[in-house]
């Protein structure tokens, strides 16, 4: 690129962003106004010297994206929006933080235009950024042709220091080194101020060593604050290394501009009135007047706003081209793009008769996957160094890796996450976040708990992320209670808008993967088990795609199983032992909760009925049974290490006991008297709404 040249609206334009800064937050009287200020002038430059995109057309496939990592900072990012003509107006500036407006307290991905990833929890961006940088390698990889250079665009991280104490950062970091993704640029605003003051208390490692550790390039800039040429250098550096991500250390002063720059006391909390007039005065803006924006600052985001609709028109017309060049190539980019899946895919979904052999539901899964991968190039992902436990990887996958390391190419579709499940979770964020790719990931169940934070996060966004969380419960055995999931069935269940699958045989499964896949806005957690499970009679996907539905019938029962997963064949044993005792029981499996929750009420009621008591029996916490069941049989505590089958038998979790379980919860109602109603007829339906 040409060398630095300032522009006539270049100061006035950074002062516009600051003074902006501490109105947004002043007038909500809530808010983060010192990074905003501190980091206007590198904003400022990546946006009116490099950065691409149409603000007309947010969701332009090809352009730059973004990702402003340390969220608090959101003020920064809603006064650049607003500048560059995104659908966000001075008006909804001034709604900042206050209930249903646009420019929430973080960003919000789906909320307001141009956010790419919601953003926050500290480190969660960053790690964001890296699939998103993956998901660029990749799909230019795939579609890029000589001559059609269509998907090359960069991806932007602002960074703060307490995004690189998480080690959620740590662990992306650590694998984009690895990959050597030189589309990655991140902005390290290196003000020395946290929460708690200075980071000399907490943090004092040298960042930028660390990062040449992982494999990054790593380039620093003194003076942040007003060094506009160094910052823009700085950034011609990063974008001319090809093979390897940068970390650009830029020294700032938080709150620039305000009487208490440079403190922990301008970081959380908005400016005192005579301090915003005191700074709009040094900076040459009418210190009486609020939410001002000269003429010339307007102009200068203009002109950056028509270079991005001028870069989108040409993007169009070689988009055309390719597709009179290469027409299968351009059905194929435009059908992943639109979030369409290829038809009759789910023809390829295996289904299975009582007769068929038992199997984990892992090894169903793995067989899912061998035959709908082939179908589906946009499933992208891997495992967190379990692959021959989660069995994720499928023969004709191959694996995501630079071609110079001898183990694969970045037209690979299978990513070996390393030991990193947090990272793996968050990166998968940024992969679905780009588009055009439904990333899965892998690990126990247990240990999806380490990666909890980027789950909520895929919940909140609406990101289509597949969990395959296989050895699901104590069935995993001799590993014991530190790898047996316990309460993570609960904590996973209570979380809005996520869809948890225990499947009990292969049709569940089957069936699980297609709500997956077509649940375009939910991410899913598939709970998997080491131990074989049988092909169920009376299960079929159809039937499972309701989310629970009776597995065994009878007329005038006295007692209602409902289960889950891998009990599911233990209460059906139990319902038989009770039948050759005069005892009628019926047997409801339900797979997943939220996919039930949403069905008619006519129908939850046909399968959780009234008149007799429903026990419900699951491997797990008995967290949250109460919403279908009268009485829940399950574990209080951890579990053991052991045989599965003698685990199973410690607990009490086999068809004999269950059976006994089972009179006594017949017995006590019968002697409590009284209509038994279903737990689900309740005055309350539910409380609050949903986000999405």
């Amino acid at each position: 690129m040409s060398k630095f040249t300032a522009h006539p609206a270049d100061d006035i334009a950074i002062a516009t962003i600051r003074a902006l800064a501490a109105d947004v937050v002043g007038k909500a009287n809530s808010g983060h106004p010192g990074a905003p200020m501190g980091m206007a002038p590198v904003a400022h430059v990546l946006f009116t010297r490099f950065f691409n995109a149409n603000p007309k057309n947010s969701k332009w496939f090809n352009r730059d994206r973004f990702v402003l990592s340390n969220g608090h900072a959101c003020a920064l990012q809603y006064i650049l929006l607003h500048l560059l003509g995104y659908k966000l107006s001075m008006d909804d500036l001034k709604q900042f933080r206050q209930i249903d407006s646009l420019t929430p307290g973080h960003p919000e991905a789906g909320h307001t235009d141009g956010i790419e990833v919601t953003t926050g929890p500290l480190g969660q961006g960053f790690a964001n950024g890296v699939g998103l940088a993956i998901a660029q390698a990749h799909l230019g990889a795939t579609f890029n042709k000589d001559g059609f250079d269509l998907i090359n665009n960069y991806t932007y991280v602002f960074t703060g220091d307490g995004c690189l104490m998480e080690g959620v950062a740590s662990e992306a970091a650590s694998l984009a080194g690895h990959l050597q993704l030189g589309n990655l640029i991140a902005i390290y605003d290196d003000n020395h101020i946290s929460i708690d003051g200075d980071t000399a208390v907490a943090f004092t490692e040298d960042v930028e060593k660390r990062f040449q550790a992982y494999g990054w390039q790593t380039l620093h800039v003194d003076n942040g604050d007003s060094d506009l040429e160094a910052i823009y250098n700085a950034i011609v550096e990063a974008r001319k290394e090809k093979n390897k991500p940068t970390l650009i250390r830029l020294r700032t002063t938080i709150g620039f501009g305000s009487k208490q720059q440079g403190t922990h006391g301008v970081h959380g909390s908005p400016l005192k009135p005579d301090d915003i007039q005191a700074l709009k005065s040094k900076f040459g803006l009418p210190a009486e007047q609020s939410f001002y924006v000269p003429k010339e600052t307007y102009d200068a985001y203009h002109e950056v706003a028509a270079r991005g609709a001028k870069l989108e028109a040409a993007w169009n017309d070689l988009l055309a081209s390719y597709a009179q060049k290469y027409p299968t190539e351009h059905a194929e980019l435009t059908r992943r793009i639109a979030g369409k899946l290829p038809d009759g895919w789910e023809k390829s979904l295996p289904v299975y008769k009582p007769s068929d052999a038992a199997q984990a539901s892992r090894k169903l899964s793995e067989l899912v996957l061998t035959a709908i991968v082939p179908k589906l190039p946009e499933l992208i992902g891997g495992s967190a160094d379990l692959t021959g436990s989660n069995l994720t990887r499928t023969k004709t996958m191959i694996d995501f890796q630079p071609e110079s390391t001898g183990l694969g190419s970045y037209k690979g579709t299978y990513i070996r996450f390393g030991v990193r499940e947090h990272g793996m979770g968050a990166i998968a964020n940024g992969l679905h976040a780009y588009g055009g790719i439904i990333p899965f990931v892998a690990t126990f169940l247990n240990f999806v708990s380490y990666a909890a934070g980027a789950v909520r996060l895929s919940a909140l966004s609406g990101h289509q992320v597949l969990w395959i969380a296989t050895h699901d419960s104590i069935g995993l055995g001799e590993d014991g209670p530190t790898h047996q999931p316990i309460e993570t069935a609960a904590h996973f269940r209570a979380m809005p808008n996520l869809d948890f699958w225990r499947p009990a045989d292969g049709n569940e499964t089957s069936a699980a993967y297609y709500s997956a896949l077509t649940r375009k806005h939910t991410p899913s957690i598939l709970s998997l088990s080491r131990q074989n499970l049988p092909n169920l009679e009376g299960s079929t996907i159809e039937r499972a795609l309701k989310g629970g539905y009776v597995v065994y019938e009878v007329e005038g029962e006295d007692l209602t199983f409902v289960s889950t997963g891998s009990e599911v064949s233990i209460v059906l044993e139990a319902a038989q032992k009770l039948k050759a005792e005069g005892i009628k029981a019926r047997v409801v499996s339900l797979p997943c909760w939220s996919i039930f929750d949403l069905q008619p009420a006519e129908y939850k009621l046909s399968v959780l009925r009234s008149g007799a008591p429903i026990l419900a029996v699951e491997a797990l916490s008995t967290v949250g049974w109460q919403k279908y069941s009268h009485e829940a049989y399950g574990l209080t505590g951890w579990g053991a290490s052991g045989p599965y089958k003698k685990v199973y038998e410690k607990f009490g979790l086999t068809g004999p006991n269950i059976a006994e379980v089972g009179k006594k919860v017949v017995d006590f109602y019968k002697k409590k008297g009284g209509e038994v109603v279903s737990p689900l007829v309740r005055a309350i339906e539910s409380i609050g709404g949903n986000h999405l």
